[in-house]
Order: structure tokens, then C-alpha cells, then sequence
């Protein structure tokens, strides 16, 4: 397997693509899927950002990168004349990410509950991913939840004081016990490349208006409740989906307790 720099593997991907434009988390999973790199860190799509983003800022006009729109990056286009000048100004040129991180469909019986449980979660990615990545632990996160059973969604609720695993162990405890055995939740806290969550929740940007803000929940619903009629993603969710990583003391507990239903018997 390849072991490129972030820069070699996103050039690679940049490349493959031409002249079709990127999200930084789409091309994050393509360096995965595609072997580029062993170690991916615990945000890649976040690691792939600065880099285009510090290179750029290096090199100015003479990069052979560019960036498309809020998040999205591709191979430099050649200049069109055609284009008029409010054309050009209306092309987006920040990305205001509500939604930092979420997670989708997350089993109930993969966590160990506890008052403080872990809630681990990997990079997601389309395909087998092929790099090493950090977990990240997201019993801190605030933001939203849902409690699904095997029909439907049966709750939603919102962490915002307190934190997400503690919320999750509440309702293993109260009314909704018996009633959910899967869970998805939407976060706002922002994640540092070593994996750990950030203490501010993110805040919406100076002059955002209720129409972004619409757009943002509807495209969290469709994520969630994947609707016949509508696409995977919505057009307003470009966080990165991260895959659980189930609590390894589960698998020794289900060790400790074969070993003494076999004591025992």
C-alpha cells in the first residue's frame, strides 16, 4: 500500500476527478478507499481542508488546486472570459458548518452504559477503508439525537448543557428503556485532529439567515429518516459521517460471562 504525504494522495484523487469539484470529506474518503495513505488521523476531511488551504495561501495563483465553493476544492480551471462579474461574485467563498459530525443508525447493544459511556465513532468512508484512523469518543458531543426502533424514529431530542452519552444513558433508564434499540445524533462541538472534542459548540456565522438555518435541519431529517422520495444527503449537510466502533469491554464481558456460565455448568 502507497504511504503518500496528504498532498501527493490529494493531488492523486484531485486529478481522478478533474474537472469535477470536491468536498474536502469526499476526498478524505477517496485517499482512504483508495490506499493512499496508512494513517488518516481522526479527521481527515479537517487534515485534507488545511493542507489545500495552507498550500493555496502558499502558492497563490501559481497552485495547481482551487477552491470551487464552501468546503470543495478542485483542479485549477482555465480563466473564462464568458463568465461576467456577477457571476463570479456570487460564487461562495466561506464554509459555515453547523453540523460538525455525525453519526447514523448507531447500535444500542455496542455501547458498555454507565453514567459516563463511551461513545466511539471512525471516519466514515464508501468504501473498505484501507488507512488506520483514530477513534473518536463522542460522549461529549451536544447537538441532537434521535431513538429509533425497529420501525421508526420513536424520540429526538437536544444536548446542549449537558452531554450526548449521559443524555443516551438516561433514556436506558427512564420511560424509552424498552422501547429503542438503535440511536443517531448530529453534533456541534468541533473535533481536533488528535481526536479530541472541541469545547465550544459552534456558533452560527455573523449574518447567516433562517433559510440556511432551515436548510441545515432539513438536510439532518433526511440523513435520519431517509424519506422514499428524497436523496441519501441533503443539499445542506456536508459534516462527516463517522462509523461506530463498538466498546471492546463489551467483547470481554460476553468472555467473562461465557467463562462462568461454563464454570458453572
Amino acid at each position: 500500500m502507497a504511504d503518500l504525504t496528504w498532498l501527493q494522495a490529494i493531488d492523486k484523487v484531485l486529478r481522478a476527478a478533474a474537472p469535477e469539484a470536491l468536498h474536502t470529506n469526499e476526498i478524505a474518503s477517496r485517499v482512504i478507499d483508495d490506499g493512499l495513505k496508512k494513517v488518516a488521523g481522526a479527521t481527515p476531511g479537517t487534515t485534507v481542508g488545511a493542507v489545500l488551504g495552507t498550500f493555496i495561501k502558499k502558492k497563490g495563483a501559481q497552485a495547481p488546486y482551487e477552491k470551487a465553493g464552501p468546503g470543495r476544492y478542485r483542479l485549477r480551471q482555465p480563466i473564462d472570459a464568458s463568465r461576467s462579474s456577477e457571476d463570479k461574485a456570487s460564487e461562495p467563498e466561506e464554509s459555515h458548518d453547523i453540523v460538525t459530525a455525525f453519526g447514523v443508525y448507531w447500535e444500542r447493544d455496542d455501547v458498555d452504559w454507565k453514567a459516563t459511556p463511551h461513545l466511539y465513532g471512525e471516519f466514515q468512508t464508501d468504501g473498505v477503508a484501507k488507512a488506520k484512523m483514530t477513534p473518536v469518543d463522542f460522549s461529549g458531543q451536544h447537538g441532537l439525537y434521535l431513538l429509533h426502533d425497529v420501525r421508526e424514529v420513536i424520540y429526538v431530542g437536544r444536548t446542549t448543557a449537558g452531554d450526548l452519552g449521559k443524555r443516551l444513558y438516561q433514556h436506558t433508564k427512564g420511560p424509552l428503556r424498552g422501547r429503542w434499540s438503535r440511536f443517531s445524533w448530529f453534533g456541534f462541538r468541533p473535533i481536533s485532529e488528535d481526536g479530541k472534542l472541541g469545547k465550544k459548540v459552534t456558533q452560527l456565522p455573523a449574518g447567516c439567515d433562517m433559510d440556511t438555518l432551515i436548510t441545515a435541519v432539513e438536510a439532518i431529517l433526511i440523513e435520519a429518516l431517509e424519506p422514499r422520495k428524497n436523496k441519501k444527503k441533503g443539499d445542506g449537510l456536508v459534516a462527516a459521517e463517522y462509523r461506530q466502533v463498538p466498546d471492546d469491554t463489551i467483547e470481554k464481558k460476553k468472555i467473562k460471562q461465557l467463562i462462568a456460565k461454563w464454570v458453572d455448568s
